[in-house]
């Protein structure tokens, strides 16, 4: 009798394991459908200017005018990529996706892992841009790294450049260089000289609050110490200046 009730006790077990088996096959093929997804769409954003992103598509959803207006990195003033690496991203040509030694200085000064979240490099908030949400977390940024170092992977430096201008957001419903330059300046992305083109590199990290044309005294004080950095940063940018 013995037996038989462990038996019992046995098979009872075994059936319901097996009843839970399925929900953790369907999460595991729900995680790897959206792993095959992301992959396959960053090898055909390679080729291809992304239709929309998760940023614009939020942004939509709230009703929100939108413009943009896509234009390649050729057409675009060699002052922009400059000033964006000066001010987003000084080893942009050096690292992978992920720049782990601006990541230690950003803990290292944000008193713990709360500067981790400020330690976006220029692949990382193109995939936030294209995958994800404005509002900072811990989540985000894991994900984050791992979709950079894909992006980096797949992607030339010069088309990273070119989808995160094309794509950051530089005000409300104002999203890449093209739209921002005709709002703020009145012309072309082209056209910039580069004290605009460091005005809207400036503008990146709070495009809300933050006005290129009329800059209060701090964006200003930021925009002078990015505009000193550029000779600098024009010797180690060979990456991504485009051919004239």
């Amino acid at each position: 009798m013995v037996i038989q009730a462990v038996s019992s006790t046995r098979r009872g077990a075994r059936r319901g394991s097996r009843k839970q088996t399925p929900w953790l096959r369907h999460l595991a093929r729900l995680v790897l459908v959206i792993i095959v997804a992301l992959l396959v769409s960053i090898v055909i954003f390679r080729f291809v200017n992304p239709p929309i992103t998760s940023v614009i598509a939020l942004n939509k959803l709230k009703s929100a005018t939108v413009r943009q207006h896509w234009v390649p990195l050729k057409d675009m003033s060699r002052n922009l990529p400059l000033a964006v690496i000066a001010s987003e991203d000084g080893r942009f040509c050096l690292h992978w996706g992920v720049d782990w030694s601006a990541v230690k200085e950003a803990i290292d000064e944000g008193g713990g892992l709360a500067g981790f979240r400020g330690a976006s490099t220029i692949p990382m908030q193109t995939a936030k841009n294209l995958y994800m949400w404005n509002r900072r977390s811990y989540v985000r940024k894991i994900v984050e790294a791992p979709l950079a170092y894909l992006i980096t992977l797949i992607w030339p430096k010069e088309r990273v450049m070119e989808v995160y201008l094309n794509i950051a957001q530089f005000g409300p419903g104002i999203f890449g260089v093209e739209a921002a330059s005709r709002h703020y300046f009145g012309k072309s992305a082209s056209k910039l000289t580069r004290r605009e083109a460091v005005l809207l590199a400036v503008a990146l990290p709070s495009p809300r609050t933050r006005n290129p044309a009329k800059p209060n005294v701090r964006m200003l004080r930021i925009a002078n110490a990015v505009e000193r950095r550029l000779p600098y940063i024009a010797k180690r940018a060979d990456c991504i200046l485009p051919q004239r």
